[in-house]
């Protein structure tokens, strides 16, 4: 029989195996998972100013120690494992906005492209503050639309992947992914 080799299986598998105690599925999974989250990182560090003293490396660190120590969490396949690490990077990103906005006085707050998760090409920069206050808002009203903002702009899923966490289908993601984007751009400006 073959052995299958798709390491998303295989981070589902020891994301299981973890959540039923199995403490070495942690250790196997880390190398399966460093380079994706690393990569989500770098995009979302992106669009910060010259010579941020947060970086990509520490970024992935804070996040990965805070999502290890998630012990009240059922893990159910990789694309929840990455869904929550888009939360604990959107918080690590916004704490240290404000704490260095707090140590200005309000100056030089971080930046970042809204659609950086798209890939397209850099438009006008977001304030990072603003953006999770727009967030809130839209919470609000609308908790499935925040969600997807988040895993797609702080976690970099897809489309296939952000509908696999909230169990949705991938046109009511791109729908509602759209919307929340342009009611974003509104609320921000």
């Amino acid at each position: 029989m073959k052995k299958d080799t798709d390491p998303r299986k295989g981070v589902t598998q020891l994301l299981i195996n973890w959540s039923n105690g199995d403490r070495t599925a942690l250790d196997e999974m880390l190398p399966l998972v460093y380079n994706d989250l690393k990569h989500i990182a770098i995009n979302r560090l992106r669009g910060e100013r010259p010579g941020h003293t947060l970086q990509p490396t520490a970024l992935v660190h804070e996040a990965y120690l805070r999502l290890v120590e998630q012990d009240r969490v059922n893990w159910k396949n990789r694309a929840q494992f990455f869904g929550i690490a888009a939360e604990m990077m959107r918080r690590i990103l916004i704490n240290h906005a404000v704490a260095r906005s707090a140590a200005k006085r309000g100056g030089d707050a971080v930046r970042v492209s809204l659609s950086a998760a798209e890939n397209q090409a850099s438009q006008e920069g977001v304030n990072l503050i603003a953006l999770d206050d727009a967030m809130k808002k839209l919470a609000e009203f609308d908790e499935r639309k925040s969600r997807i903002v988040e895993l797609k702009f702080f976690g970099g899923l897809s489309i296939e992947e952000i509908g696999e966490v909230l169990g949705v289908s991938h046109a009511t993601v791109e729908r509602e992914w759209s919307l929340a984007r342009a009611w974003l751009q509104r609320e921000i400006q």
